[in-house]
């Protein structure tokens, strides 16, 4: 595992002018590596899309679902078929109204299952869980560095406008941070940037 130092910029022309700062320093074509990282969401991990199968906090809303779509379709198709008796009209009411049951018990039903850990936790007065921090988009050098040299690095970055400045260990090969993970929360070695 290698050492690498990496920092955010906003454009490709200030991750260059960092990098010729680096250059100077004595750094080669090999220790940098210059690219973009997506916004969260974008990576494609999946072939349809997006960075994870699911939404970590929409765990147990299809069963919420399934239930209130029973729940009130069973409901809605009664009062239907009750309707559609006092009327003597159609089978259609009976349907209509089983299927709009079904449809509001769905939506209501998820909602209800997902937020309800949530719920339970500020009821009781827990600390509720929250994501882990998401990197940043933006443009990422990041600098194959001995640890004798760490400081430098991270002050010549910061000084040419890096920021989300983070330490990792990785796999440096061909002159590319091989093994860099954009959903991988940052490592940041110094307090995180306000700006975007």
């Amino acid at each position: 595992m290698s050492l690498i130092v990496a920092a955010r910029f906003q454009t490709f022309d200030e991750a260059s002018l960092a990098a010729q700062r680096l250059f100077s320093e004595g750094y080669t074509e090999d220790d940098i590596h210059t690219f973009y990282v997506s916004i969260a969401g974008e990576h494609g991990h999946f072939p349809l899309g997006g960075d994870r199968l699911a939404d970590p906090d929409s765990k147990g809303g299809h069963f919420g679902a399934v239930a209130g779509a029973a729940l009130l379709g069973l409901v809605f198709a009664l009062l239907g078929g009750l309707i559609a008796s006092r009327l003597s009209s159609s089978i259609f009411i009976t349907i209509a109204a089983a299927g709009v049951g079904a449809y509001i018990g769905a939506l209501v039903g998820a909602l209800r299952v997902i937020g309800r850990k949530k719920r339970a936790q500020v009821a009781a007065g827990e600390p509720v869980k929250t994501h882990p921090p998401v990197r940043q988009a933006g443009v990422m050098l990041a600098l194959h560095v001995d640890a004798a040299r760490e400081g430098q690095a991270r002050q010549i970055l910061r000084a040419a406008g890096g920021t989300d400045i983070e330490r990792a260990n990785g796999r440096w090969q061909d002159g590319k941070w091989q093994d860099f993970d954009p959903l991988e929360p940052p490592r940041r070695v110094e307090a995180p940037s306000t700006a975007n």
